[in-house]
């Protein structure tokens, strides 16, 4: 329905998603202009920043055009709207997601996929099957870890019921984070994004391996293969922090 609705003022669709495209190739153009007056940051070059800025941008982009519009539900908790949804033949989640479904958002997408493209013909790196192989896993394993923060820090929403910018801070704030190295952060951080909100597996950790760099916290080599485990790890415990906000959701009283 959102999506025909879109389509039906296609000039207006074309000029949100040009703008939605020109807001995210802002962030590059900072680090162009970072990278006109240094050689290297953190240790890596400008083709490596892009390599990992191309992959946070691709698979965030996944996930925002997916189920970016969780962050509506608190709006729907506190008037009482969620009730709606509870009544229909369909999964709660599943309407939440689908809300105001914005396909401007392929934007985002789309700037992502260009510096990616440009990132892998510019960056030095000696291609193996396994690193070949890792390319496609990095992007859909990073999306389903992303669309597990946006289920979680929709699921808190029950309890904060206005707590769509704490969830910012993990979802948008997130992929800003990756654009950079972990080199240029302090260990406490980068210790966060792994073993709390395990952020760090959508590009850190594998494109480490790819790019022939040493590993975050000097972690074993083959954690570089395990994004897949950690993105339905993330979703199992996204899907239970889910249920147990919709059981303990009670309307508004009115």
């Amino acid at each position: 329905m959102w999506l025909r609705s879109t389509m039906a003022y296609r000039a207006s669709f074309a000029l949100t998603a040009f703008g939605n495209f020109a807001m995210t190739a802002l962030d590059f153009v900072a680090i162009l202009l970072m990278f006109s007056r240094i050689d290297a940051l953190g240790g890596y070059a400008l083709p490596e920043i892009a390599f990992l800025y191309g992959l946070s941008g691709v698979s965030f982009g996944l996930a925002d055009l997916a189920i970016g519009s969780m962050d509506r539900l608190g709006r729907r908790v506190r008037d009482g709207t969620l009730d709606t949804l509870l009544v229909r033949p369909a999964p709660v989640l599943a309407q939440v997601a689908a809300d105001r479904f914005a396909p401007r958002r392929l934007g985002r997408v789309l700037q992502g996929a260009l510096v990616l493209g440009w990132a892998l013909t510019a960056v030095d790196v000696a291609w193996t099957p396994g690193k070949l192989v890792l390319m496609p896993l990095m992007l859909v394993s990073g999306a389903g870890i992303f669309c597990a923060v946006f289920v979680a820090a929709a699921a808190f929403q029950f309890v904060a019921q206005d707590a769509s910018e704490v969830a910012n801070a993990f979802t948008y704030g997130g992929t800003t984070l990756l654009q950079y190295p972990p080199t240029v952060f302090a260990r406490e951080l980068v210790r966060g994004v792994t073993f709390v909100v395990p952020l760090a597996f959508v590009n850190w950790l594998p494109a480490s391996h790819v790019l022939g760099r040493p590993y975050p916290l000097d972690l074993p080599a083959w954690t570089a293969f395990t994004p897949p485990l950690v993105a339905l790890a993330c979703g199992a415990a996204a899907g239970l922090a889910w249920r147990a906000g919709l059981r303990s959701y009670r309307s508004t009283g009115s």
